[in-house]
């Protein structure tokens, strides 16, 4: 033992020196900011929210069907399942790093035959050795590669979590798109069919007339022309919604066979969401949030690269028996043990440690070039649909007072036709302009809440971003 005694201090040096750690300790890189948003100046909502309710965004519709699709989103959309997959392989990456910094402990029972020397001779020479020995080692992480590694592990896991949340917000807005969409039809699809009611009327006025010998056969054949092509026009949005009824389903994890949604009302109120500042994006979107932690590993990343400049330092521990016969193995004239300590270094490697140093420098560089880019296009796409929200609403005001005197325009002409002052032809134009402005407000309404969607993904969904 005195051998191990005086090693000691040596062991303890190295010890200590394991608290060194090379490489750049991480700082988040500046982003592009800016104090405001800029359509968000002047921009008073009439009937503004408080906030965005926290994961269930879309309970700000109010609509119990889509309440319910939503929910389905977290346990059945396969994409957000293989995130969540991906997820969870990276937490459990984690502890595959942090294990390489504690020791390694094995132990190995052993039997051979060996033959030669003056033993053994009646046997041939051949005799048997039994061994029972338990051996350590421990690499010290003297520089610090396996908490660098550790970092890294870290990064990637929260990235993925990243990852998760995005999938996640994705589908909870591809969602709600493709189902305001499929409202959007339904409500296209009654107004064609209380269209094909007063076409009905219409045509029925005509023919009366025309057997009174008031019209020309023309205006029945014009009167039978509108009503079948708003009927054609009906049906041929069933396409359109049949196919949003499909992507629906998908996104809830169903098969399309499984889904059908009664037709519905499109909702005629479109909440407004507080965009708030544009520093929340940095917390509140997930995207945002993952490129951040891929800079946190990719600087990790370069500590690692630099460690393989110095020496790997092992400690090394063995204990056990070894002899024969194996009823007596465990007694102290068999014993055997030993300690020790290496240090290894590459001398010669053509490069190869300052190409990967300079290429986890590049890959951090790129990193925050990626995490910048991602910050300014959450700008974009946050101002993108506060500017069309805000022009919608405008249009929209506008829009019903368009409807409003089609409206009366068509009323006007119908009775003018009915006294003989003016020809069929006035009907039909102001019939289609009356429909022709009415599918615009419904098709308005429409993208007013595809839009509200759309700003709400681009707040993060109220989604918080998790400590590093």
């Amino acid at each position: 033992m005195t051998q191990g005694i005086k090693a000691a201090p040596f062991l303890l040096a190295l010890a200590l020196l394991a608290g060194c750690t090379v490489g750049p300790d991480y700082v988040r890189p500046a982003a592009p900011a800016t104090p405001f948003f800029k359509e968000g100046i002047g921009w008073h909502p009439a009937d503004p929210q408080d906030a965005i309710p926290r994961g269930a965004w879309w309970r700000i519709y109010h609509d119990p069907t889509l309440d319910g699709l939503e929910k389905r989103v977290v346990i059945d959309n396969q994409n957000v399942a293989q995130a969540a997959a991906n997820w969870r392989a990276a937490v459990a990456l984690i502890k595959v790093a942090q294990a390489a910094a504690l020791p390694s402990l094995s132990i190995g029972p052993g039997a051979s035959l060996a033959q030669g020397g003056s033993s053994g001779a009646g046997n041939g020479g051949v005799r048997t050795n039994y061994s029972l020995e338990a051996s350590a080692s421990w690499d010290l992480d003297v520089w610090g590669r396996i908490r660098r590694e550790v970092e890294a592990s870290r990064a990637a896991a929260s990235i993925s979590q990243a990852d998760l949340a995005a999938a996640t917000l994705s589908a909870q807005a591809a969602l709600a798109t493709a189902y305001f969409e499929l409202r959007g039809s339904d409500a296209q699809i009654a107004l064609l069919n209380r269209t094909v009611i007063a076409y009905q009327r219409s045509l029925t006025i005509t023919q009366n007339q025309y057997r009174a010998g008031t019209v020309a056969q023309s205006d029945v054949a014009a009167a039978e022309t509108q009503l079948a092509t708003a009927r054609a026009s009906a049906i041929a949005l069933g396409v359109a919604r049949a196919q949003y009824e499909h992507a629906i389903a998908v996104l809830a994890g169903l098969p399309p066979a499984e889904l059908s949604l009664a037709s519905g009302t499109l909702a005629h109120d479109v909440p407004v969401v507080p965009a708030g500042v544009p520093s929340d994006l940095l917390q509140r979107r997930p995207d945002i949030a993952a490129a951040e932690r891929l800079m946190a590993e990719q600087n990790a990343n370069i500590g690692v690269a630099i460690a393989a400049y110095y020496p790997d330092v092992t400690l090394s521990a063995l204990f056990g028996y070894a002899g024969n016969p194996l009823g007596s193995l465990i007694s102290t004239a068999n014993r055997v043990w030993s300690l020790g300590a290496a240090a290894s270094e590459t001398v010669f490697e053509g490069g190869a440690r300052a190409g990967n140093v300079a290429a986890a420098r590049a890959d951090y560089d790129a990193a925050v070039a990626a995490y910048r880019q991602t910050v300014l296009t959450a700008f974009q796409q946050t101002e993108d649909a506060l500017s069309t929200l805000r022009i919608e609403q405008t249009e929209a005001t506008a829009q019903a007072v368009a409807v409003a005197a089609a409206e009366r325009t068509l009323a006007i002409v119908l009775n003018e036709y009915r006294a003989g002052t003016v020809a069929y032809t006035a009907v039909v134009v102001a019939q289609a302009a009356a429909l022709s402005s009415e599918e615009s407000a419904v098709s308005l309404r429409q993208d007013r809440l595809v839009q509200s969607v759309a700003l709400v993904a681009a707040l993060g969904g109220g989604w918080q971003a998790p400590p590093p």
